[in-house]
Order: structure tokens, then sequence, then C-alpha cells
């Protein structure tokens, strides 16, 4: 393999190896691309194991400096164990090993100090089973992966709590019933069965939010359009928050007719409804204004407004992530993750802002679609 520059570096042996500023090949350069310019680290080494390519990357991540690699053996400018203490090198030997190896799959080996990394390895041969001309080794931050794995833990942690505390009221009512039943009055027993009730409704919700969540993050979440009438929609939601006890003042439905043919998911419009005007009821204060009006490029929009304090300026980027909470006021923290994720499933837009009345305020769109029988 032939390295783009004429300089040179001493091997670990005394002599004089080809180099390079710090790394380039022909193979990238008739791509127009540096290895630099990669956003990983690459390290390349030629037929007798010596490093050839360590490109910024592999500086950063390894903190070796490139002219202290380059002409080194790679065992030593890239001395990685595996996580038993095991020298990786001598465990997989590319030069010496299997000669239908052509490399090793991506895996988690220590550095130096315990760092972990992320490591893949390509044997290149010059034919099948010959012997090795080449070396290319990919090590990446092992950070990014971290906070998924974070991030998945948070999750089931707080999926985990939300769900104890209706499991181990409907688990209490129902043996409490079963040991005792001609103990209580038909009264007793309703109002213990509605407690049940509600708790099983609890976990249902909570574990549809878990699916929402997987289908979201995998791409996979469908949306089955259907003629939706969006005014009787919220209307309906408005009257279940009065059922529940809020007062039928603390609600202002304002719609600006004419409004387009609406062909979205019922279901899934009624989540996003069901959240936003949750978090305003629950979070805000004062009256709860739904408009509903036709956007621009003939979409339909719906802002949900509240005069409470609003949302500070500094977590406005946040509001849609996953376990942000408003207010120390319950929840899971998804709802608004989910109505992101579900509005962008069906092509809209949803933003949030400050009200005129000081409040939040969330605004989405959707656009006019083709109908879902006409797409399957």
């Amino acid at each position: 393999m032939s390295v783009v520059g004429t300089s040179s570096s001493r091997g670990a042996q005394g002599r004089s190896v080809p180099a390079a500023p710090r790394c380039g090949t022909d193979d990238l350069a008739g791509l127009g691309v540096h290895p630099d310019d990669l956003p990983d680290g690459l390290v390349v080494a030629d037929e007798s194991g010596r490093v050839v390519c360590f490109n910024r990357a592999a500086e950063r991540i390894t903190a070796v400096p490139a002219p202290r690699a380059l002409g080194a053996p790679l065992e030593r400018a890239l001395p990685l164990e595996d996580l038993e203490g095991r020298r990786w090198w001598q465990l997989t030997d590319p030069y010496g090993g299997l000669a239908t190896r052509v490399g090793q799959p991506e895996r988690n080996l220590l550095l130096p100090g315990g760092r972990e990394v992320l490591v893949t390895a390509r044997y290149v041969r010059s034919r099948p089973t010959g012997p090795v001309r080449r070396v290319v080794v990919q090590i990446r931050d092992t950070e990014a992966r971290r906070r998924t794995e974070r991030s998945h833990a948070e999750l089931i942690a707080t999926v985990a709590h939300e769900l104890r505390s209706p499991l181990t009221s409907v688990k209490g009512f129902t043996a409490t019933l079963l040991a005792k039943w001609e103990r209580f009055t038909d009264e007793q027993k309703r109002l213990m069965l509605e407690t049940v009730d509600a708790d099983a409704n609890r976990v249902t919700r909570l574990i549809t939010e878990l699916l929402d969540i997987s289908r979201i993050d995998s791409g996979r979440l469908e949306v089955r359009r259907q003629p939706v009438d969006i005014a009787a929609a919220v209307s309906r939601h408005i009257q279940a928050h009065v059922a529940a006890g809020q007062s039928a003042d603390r609600f202002l439905l304002r719609v600006t007719q004419p409004l387009p043919d609406l062909w979205a998911d019922p279901d899934k419009v009624d989540q996003i409804l069901s959240n936003l005007l949750e978090n305003a009821v629950r979070h805000g204060e004062g009256t709860v204004t739904i408009d509903i009006e036709r956007a621009e490029h003939l979409g339909t929009s719906v802002t949900v407004s509240d005069e409470g304090p609003g949302i500070p300026e500094e977590s406005m980027n946040r509001v849609f992530t996953r376990f942000w909470r408003g207010s120390k006021r319950g929840g899971t923290g998804l709802g608004l993750y989910i109505v992101k994720g579900i509005v962008e499933a069906h092509g809209g837009t949803i933003t949030v802002g400050r009200a005129p009345g000081g409040g939040a305020e969330f605004r989405f769109t959707l656009p006019v679609a083709t109908p879902a029988y006409l797409t399957s």
C-alpha cells in the first residue's frame, strides 16, 4: 500500500519506515477524502505489522500522538486488551492466524488505563487465503453507545417505577376482595373495583407508551389515515376533563372555518390531544385555549395554550426529549416525546413557545395526506 507523503519515521527497531504527516492513502485520496476527515479512528498496518496510518480521530481517542505511532508495531502503537485483560493482538494474531480469516467483528476492548473503545478490524489479503497485506482497524468512542444504554436504562427504571404503584394497588384490592368478599358492602366493592379498573387503565397506558417509543425509535410507527373531525375530537377531550371534575369555563375552543379535510390516524390524533390538554390542565393555569385553523399549504393546525407560568426559555429545546418534566406533578416525562414522534410520522410539525397569556403554547400542524386505503 503506498502512502501519501514523503516524510519518514523511525520504528521501534531503529530502521526508517515510510510514514506520512499523519496519515493518508491512495485509496482514500482517490475518493477525495483524507483520513483525518473520518469521524472514527483509523489505524492501518502494512504487511510487516507496522503502522502506516494513524489519523486525527485515532490520536484523540487513544491519546497517542501520530508521530509516535507511525512506524511502530501495531501491538505497540495500539496496545489493546479484551475485557478479561488478555492482549488482543497476541490473542487474534492477524498475520499468523487462520489464512481464511478476513477480520474481527466490532467488540469492546480496553486501552491502557482502562478506557473502553469499540474496535473493528479488517484483514486485507492479495488473494483469498494469501498473506495479509495490511490490517485496517477502526476505533470508535463508546460514549454515544453509553448514552443510548443510559437512556434505555433510565426508560426501564422510569416505567418500572410507574408500574409498581398501580400494580401494587391492583394486587392489594383484588387480594382483599377475594379474602373478605362477604365483609364489604356493595358500595365498598364498587369503589374498590373502580380503583382497580383505573389502575389497570394506567398500566395499559404505560405499556402503550413503551410500544410507541419502541416504534418511534425504530421508525416503525404506522399511520392508518381516515377522515378525522378534529374539532369534534377536541370537544370530546374537553368533555372528558369536565366529567373528571374540571370546570367547563376553563376551556375555550375556537375553530376558524372552513377547515380542509383531515386524513389522519384517529387513535394517534387522540393521543396527541390527550397529552397536550392534560399537560395544559396539569401544569398550566387559567383558561386552556384550543385554536383550530387552516394552516399554510392546505394543512390543519391546532394550538393549545394556557395562562400558567410557561416553560423557561432555557428548557424550550428539551421539551420534546425523553423524561422532560415541566414540573414535579408526576408523569413519566415521555408524553411529549411520543407526541412529537406521532406528529412527524404524519409528516407534520410541532413547536413550543410562549402563549399571549404568558403560559405554554404548543402548536402542531398536520398536512393534507392520502387516505390509507389508497396507499395500502
